[in-house]
């Protein structure tokens, strides 16, 4: 199988030998994508975004002689987690603060650049940007201060920029409660206010589409020492900000053509006290619904951020995207019943926006279990017959597999980190919880190999203490009681796990990294899955056992996912080093392009 696999890989390079010229990028193309082994047109590689790539130069043989060719410098030392894409030789990629920089992809020499001017005085989510996207002859950025703009895609020229919201920088009316929360607890306040976007647009049938961030309303508190990962999540009962949404734009003028909100008027739901794959919630419905009247309008401040960029099914019409956790985040009291759709896998109609199906992994989430992963599309089999599936690595520890068309859970893979204490209601004296807020995998693409059926993510055991705390009546202002998600200080890390889709589930390997893993991987018709470490290195692990064949430290924390791409026949591997505030991992602003070093 895998002598076979080299062979095809060695025909595919012959064919992407020769240089052909810049070809447009246009719906057929991008359709077409997965076949395209040269270019990674779309952040997810194809319209599945399974990040597999069939180029197989770099192999487990060959791993060994991969060396640095170029690195690009930003000029930005923030929070980089940038997916470049390539076509035709030009790498295109957003550095922090959504600029956008198209560099020559076989030398890493820039080509253009736009610098792009922040109108909101506060950014809700950070410097860090996940991707561009292509199409029609231009470059599309969702930027972090709520904002989709349209580049020319040969020049870097502005040609359209809209507003997602009208108030992006408007500050939240949590910020006065929770500063209160932030000097009980002795920290600095870096966010969450206002509205933001971090995902890398899609572009399908002459549309863009993108979601908005930054809706869940947990404030975040700094650690109390530089460098060190976020020190904890405050959340207080109230009616703040608005639902989340995807929308889609019209890609030559950025006319708004439909929206979908993560929230609906009747987000209550049926107040189920258990999940749908049968986990116990703690949950006093009665004290639920006897509030409910109080909080009818809970839903028009429910939250669901979008986290990244939809999988797209041309052949059914169909977009899959996860929705972020309920505002506001921990605290429930003001948000009664299960508060759909929030912390849920959706499938949209991809022309209307309407909603075709939602699972809630999470009702009534308490603890930031978002769906942050992107969804990859696949087809599995299930009882002697082939069915299309979507998969999504979650933060709670399993990899959720449906059937495409309905949404029925196929079924969940083996747990691919420590689960204790799950769904345990904040406590006075500190709940231990793992997986904490962080997850499992947080917002880190996975990789699917559709041959093979097996699936690969990058994941954190990483424990919180989830507590209820009441801060005294001081003057006129009254008792106020809130919750806490403080990430444990000792005892994480990481996990890289082969997941076997093709069986039901079953972990097929598991390879342990010295710091919790944000970032994703890259798996390659090479035998190769390439992930990077908080601690600056990117690894390559053996796709059939997890063995590692290869690593080398790029100076900053290697947060972003790894790609893969040709020129002239040769292939590279780039991925952007510029670490993380929020979890603590050294900040740098460079892309680093890897080749073979016998290769020109």
């Amino acid at each position: 199988m895998w002598f076979i696999r080299l062979l095809g890989a060695a025909t595919l390079a012959i064919l992407i030998a020769a240089p052909a010229g810049a070809q447009p990028v246009d719906d057929a193309r991008m359709r077409a994508a997965d076949s395209d082994p040269a270019n990674w047109l779309l952040h997810g590689r194809d319209y599945g975004a399974r990040r597999f790539s069939p180029l197989a130069e770099v192999n487990a043989g060959t791993v060994k002689r991969l060396v640095p060719k170029w690195i690009y410098q930003t000029g930005y030392a923030a929070t980089f987690q940038t997916t470049p894409l390539v076509a035709d030789g030009v790498m295109y990629l957003s550095a922090p603060f959504s600029h956008v920089i198209a560099i020559d992809a076989a030398t890493g020499r820039e080509r253009w650049r736009y610098e792009h001017k922040a109108r909101a005085k506060k950014l809700c989510c950070g410097p860090g940007n996940r991707g561009v996207a292509l199409g029609y002859g231009k470059v599309f950025v969702a930027t972090v201060d709520a904002r989709l703009v349209a580049l020319d895609q040969a020049s870097g020229k502005p040609l359209w920029d809209v507003a997602l919201v009208e108030d992006a920088g408007a500050p939240a009316p949590t910020e006065d409660a929770l500063a209160l929360n932030a000097a009980d607890a002795a920290k600095t306040v870096s966010g969450s206010t206002g509205v933001g976007a971090s995902a890398a647009p899609l572009v399908y049938d002459g549309k863009v589409v993108v979601g908005i961030t930054g809706v869940g309303y947990g404030l975040h508190l700094d650690s109390d020492r530089p460098g060190a990962p976020l020190g904890a999540v405050v959340g207080v009962a109230g009616r703040y900000g608005r639902p989340g949404f995807l929308a889609a734009f019209d890609a030559a003028t950025g006319a708004r053509v439909w929206s979908f909100d993560s929230t609906v008027k009747d987000w209550e739901g049926a107040f189920v006290e258990t999940t749908a794959y049968g986990a116990r919630l703690p949950r006093d419905v009665a004290a639920e619904k006897a509030s409910a009247p109080d909080h009818r309008d809970a839903w028009r401040y429910g939250g669901g951020s979008i986290w990244h960029a939809p999988a797209y099914d041309p052949e059914r019409g169909l977009l899959f995207l996860g929705i972020g956790n309920p505002s506001p985040q921990a605290a429930s009291e003001s948000r009664p019943g299960d508060n759909l759709h929030t912390s849920s896998l959706v499938a949209l109609d991809a022309k209307t926006g309407r909603l075709v199906w939602a699972y809630q992994q999470v009702p009534h989430d308490l603890w930031g279990y978002d769906v942050a992963s992107p969804p990859s599309l696949f087809t599995v089999e299930v009882d002697g017959r082939r069915v299309a599936a979507v998969g999504q690595a979650s933060k709670l520890g399993w990899y959720f597999v449906h059937d495409r068309e309905t949404g029925r859970l196929l079924f969940k893979s083996e747990p691919y980190i420590p689960q204790s204490n799950m769904f345990q209601a904040p406590t006075p004296e500190g709940a231990v919880i793992a997986p904490g807020v962080g997850g499992g995998v947080n917002w880190s693409p996975a990789s699917v190999d559709p041959a093979r059926g097996v699936g690969y993510v990058a994941a954190m055991h990483w424990p919180a203490r989830y507590s209820v705390r009441t801060l005294p009546a001081q003057g006129d202002k009254p008792e106020l009681r809130y919750f806490t998600i403080e990430p444990e200080k000792e005892g994480m890390y990481g996990l890289v796990s082969a997941i076997d889709l093709a069986r039901g589930g079953k972990l097929l390997w598991t390879r342990k990294t010295p710091e919790p893993l944000v970032g994703g991987v890259l798996a390659t018709a090479g035998g190769l899955v390439f992930t990077g470490e908080g601690g600056g290195d990117l690894v390559a692990l053996d796709a059939r056992t997890g063995d590692p064949l290869w690593r080398f430290n790029c100076g900053a924390g290697v947060n972003a996912p790894p790609m893969t791409y040709a020129v002239d026949g040769r292939q590279y591997v780039a991925v952007a080093a510029g670490g993380s505030q929020i979890w603590g991992f050294r900040q740098g602003g460079a892309v680093i392009g890897f080749g073979l070093a016998d290769a020109p």
